[in-house]
């Protein structure tokens, strides 16, 4: 069982920046697509980023042009840098991954916290 383990999350002031990981424990062959959503509190859970095979990325409009998904040399783990980070980015973010003949599966979630 592929697992995902997030990790980056803290708390830094507005305007500050973070580097978010995200690690699958192993690298599939093939993945469709994987990224990143997050769930501020009371709300859905919401898309932020997302590289699909090919290289292919897209972003959610809010977060575009501040943030940048990226995926590691040995191909097992997927970044988001966060830049010029605002109050309204707190929330918990969640790694994902779509593959073959498999339900997506989530990380365990990390804490962005955007606070002055």
């Amino acid at each position: 069982q592929v697992q995902l383990v997030e990790s980056g999350g803290g708390l830094v002031q507005p305007g500050g920046s973070l580097k978010l990981s995200c690690a699958a424990s192993v690298r599939d062959s093939v993945i469709y697509a994987w990224g990143w959503f997050r769930q501020r509190a009371g709300d859905q859970r919401d898309h932020v980023a997302t590289i699909r095979s090919g290289g292919n990325t897209d972003y959610n409009l809010s977060v575009k042009d501040r943030f940048t998904l990226s995926v590691g040399n040995a191909e097992n783990t997927v970044y988001l840098s966060m830049t010029d980070l605002k109050p309204e980015d707190t929330a918990v973010y969640f790694c994902y991954q779509d593959t073959p003949g498999r339900d997506r599966i989530w990380g365990q979630g990390t804490q962005v916290t955007v606070s002055s």
